[in-house]
Order: structure tokens, then sequence, then C-alpha cells
């Protein structure tokens, strides 16, 4: 009786094991994070300028879509004769200028959207702080436009502490799997029961297409599967969630999804 009763222990324990690895470990290595911002209340136009440069480059994600001038505008380079963004984002929207323009962009992207082109930017606000996002918007200016942001910009409590808006996990570490996906902005492009659009795939009964293991690699790898008919897409999701949500969050949301049959 005692060997039975040690081979159960012993089941357990290893479940529980491998649980704990899967909850705490996996989203912290699978993508890159944007890291906050530490910059002061003296911050220079050119240190937000550098520093929306690593950004833009690096964890922002932003070059998945932008500068091939088929998802989204091109934005480093020329736009159909109209130069760098920096050139002409005073011209897109009456009554505002490139600043509010850029801004409104990144935080409010279905605002305005640009022809020729489909809603597919996530909100960034929802993602990055308010300094990541001045010093994405400084960045922009710079490419052949005037840098206008200053630390004037930046709310007071965001430049004392530099945190990001996802430092407790998307949706304020909630595990309600509903207000995670809202949170996400993941209804911006995939319907989820009534709710969301059409961009990416609908995940309304994507647990009868998708094992629980097959769904938590789309989330933190996102380009290694694609559903077919979406291959345009490519690049588009971003693949930043793995860092974005807690062990909880990802686990939550995985047995949330697969349970949709």
């Amino acid at each position: 009786m005692w060997a039975t009763n040690l081979r159960i222990i012993g089941i357990v324990l290893g479940t529980l094991a491998l649980y704990t690895l899967i909850a705490n470990k996996i989203p912290q290595v699978q993508s890159e994070v944007p890291h906050a911002l530490t910059l002061g209340a003296n911050v220079t136009p050119e240190q937000l300028v550098a520093a929306g440069d690593q950004l833009y480059h690096g964890a922002g994600g932003c070059t998945a879509c932008h500068g091939l001038g088929t998802r989204a505008p091109n934005l480093l380079t020329d736009e159909k004769g109209l130069g760098p963004i920096g050139a002409r984002c005073g011209k897109r929207e009456a009554g505002k200028d490139c600043k509010a323009y850029l801004y409104e962009s990144l935080t409010s992207p279905r605002a305005y959207v640009v022809s020729g082109y489909e809603p597919i930017m996530p909100e960034m606000g929802r993602i990055l702080s308010p300094q990541q996002l001045w010093a994405l918007v400084a960045f922009l200016e710079s490419n052949s436009g005037t840098v206008d942001v200053s630390a004037a910009d930046i709310p007071a409590a965001s430049a004392a502490s530099g945190a990001t808006s996802g430092a407790a996990g998307i949706a304020n570490g909630s595990t309600d799997p509903m207000t995670m996906i809202r949170g996400a902005g993941c209804t911006g492009c995939h319907k989820v029961g009534t709710e969301g659009g059409a961009i990416g795939p609908n995940l309304t009964h994507v647990g009868s297409r998708l094992s629980a293991a097959l769904i938590r690699e789309c989330i933190l790898r996102p380009d290694t599967r694609v559903a077919k008919g979406y291959e345009k897409f490519v690049g588009v999701m971003p693949k930043m969630f793995g860092n974005q949500l807690t062990g909880a969050q990802l686990e939550a949301l995985v047995q949330f999804l697969s349970s949709q049959k």
C-alpha cells in the first residue's frame, strides 16, 4: 500500500512541477518586451528620438508591418511621393498637426485609416507607457520632419516612474478571458462570439480546430502557424504577448480558447 501511495504522490508532484514550469517559465522567454523607459523630467527631444528609434526597430514590433508598403504605410521611406512620415504627418487630418496625428495613430489607430490599407494596427496605448508612446512620436517626427515632442507632453507620473502600462500584466493582471482579450486588443482583428473583427481567424470555435498546445504556440509565436487564407497578414499579430501576459493569464486564456468548440 505504501508503495502505491508513494507512486501517487510522485505523479502528483511531477504534474504540479510541470504546470508550474508552464505557468511561470514559458511566457518569460518567448518574445522581446518593450522595456520601461526611465527618462527623467528633463528629457530632451534627442533622447526621446533615440529611445523611439530603439523601440521602433526592436520590441515595439513596428517593422513587422511598416516599411513594406503592403500591410501598412511606409514610415521611414517615401510613401507614394509624399516623403517619409515626418514630412507628411501634419497633412493627414484636417486640424491635426504632426504630433497630434502620430499620437492618435498609436493610441486610436482606427480613428483615421490611410486610404488603401486595412485597420489592422493594434492600440499601442494598451501595450506601451506614455513615455514609450511619445518616444515613438518623436522618432517618427525626426524622419524628415521637425521634432516638437518635449518632456511637457509626458504625464508627470509616467516621467517619474517610467512604469509601463503592462507591468502587472495585460488588463491589470485580470485572468478573466474576455477582459484579457479586450485589453490586449484581440477583438480588433479576431472575432470571439459576437465581438470583434474579421482581419484574423475567427476564434469563436478555435478549440475545435486547435489543441491547447497549438493555441499556446500561436499566442507566443504567432508566425510559426498561419491559418489558411490569412497568409498576407503574417507579421501583423504582435509577438510581445509572451512577456505581457503573466503565467496565470496565459494559461487562463489558453484554457478558455481551447474550450471554444
